[in-house]
């Protein structure tokens, strides 16, 4: 497993990032075999969120065992002071551990989340505090929409976040639009040594049967997306994603089936022109905001 270094906080971590989101309706034994298959594949960084289901509890056994061996993160998608505060420590109860490496302000993706978040009584004071205290190392933004990067650019003008998670893959590229805005994010987090990681990276297109605004709950997978799931075109999208030197990581899909997948994929890359042209063969390949499922 590549190692990249994650911004100016100087951690090395794996490319391929534990995407706990597959644990939010997992019972304990399938998590643990899950676990046990990222850490034989490599990964040493976990993410998981309070708004996973029960991930935070699936991954806490784990903690006595592999806390000082990984890079653990979490994160709040409260905007509110005090309701951050009180989520915080609930995750570092759940986890079974007294810090996380890192914090997320969860899921801003637009500007009226951000001014939420980062004004005053907003959950960044929170998080700050919880840096302050030591529950966390280190305080970043993630978000997902077509408004991602542009938000997180601007984040990045009102705070030293350390890091910043937003949405990109080869279907969002393509559009001008979004590209720019992206790219105008990249310079910010080279500028200011932010590590970057990207989200996205094996979605298809939207459910086709999901409407903008509905649940994704009855889908062959648990992500939100319909996810590629051959894999050739895993491998292509991963190759990709991991091609751009600016990327520190790539989050694993929201469903343990495709873990072993994004391992296999990770370790047998292709260049960015045999990746463009895999993926350029599937009409139905597009943006996942284009229809925003609930």
């Amino acid at each position: 497993m590549e190692l990249r270094r994650l911004g100016r906080l100087g951690a090395t971590n794996s490319v391929l990032i534990y995407g706990a989101a597959a644990l939010g309706g997992a019972d304990q034994d399938t998590a643990d075999t899950s676990v046990q298959e990222a850490l034989d594949g490599g990964i040493t960084h976990f993410d998981v969120a309070a708004s996973y289901g029960d991930a935070e509890l699936r991954l806490g056994p784990w903690m006595p065992r592999i806390r000082d061996q990984i890079f653990l993160s979490t994160k709040t998608g409260e905007r509110e002071r005090d309701a951050a505060w009180a989520q915080i420590n609930a995750s570092l109860e759940r986890l079974q551990t007294d810090r996380v490496d890192l914090l997320q302000l969860h899921a801003i993706g637009d500007v009226d989340d951000l001014d939420r978040a980062t004004g005053a009584g907003g959950a960044l004071e929170a998080a700050v505090r919880a840096q302050e205290e030591g529950l966390v190392g280190a305080v970043g933004i993630t978000g997902h929409g077509p408004a991602a990067p542009a938000t997180h650019l601007e984040a990045l003008r009102r705070f030293p976040f350390a890091t910043v998670l937003t949405p990109i893959n080869v279907a969002l590229h393509r559009d001008p639009a979004y590209r720019a805005d992206y790219e105008a994010l990249v310079a910010r987090v080279k500028a200011d040594d932010v590590g970057l990681m990207t989200i996205k990276t094996v979605a298809r297109r939207n459910w086709p049967n999901v409407g903008a605004g509905e649940p994704a709950d009855n889908e062959a997978y648990a992500t939100w997306y319909e996810p590629f799931d051959e894999y050739e075109q895993v491998r292509a999208a991963v190759s990709w994603a991991l091609a751009r030197p600016e990327i520190t990581g790539i989050p694993t899909p929201g469903d343990v089936r495709l873990l072993g997948l994004v391992l296999r994929a990770e370790a047998d890359r292709i260049d960015v022109t045999a990746a463009e042209a895999a993926l350029a063969h599937d009409d139905a390949y597009s943006s996942p905001f284009d229809r925003m499922p609930a």
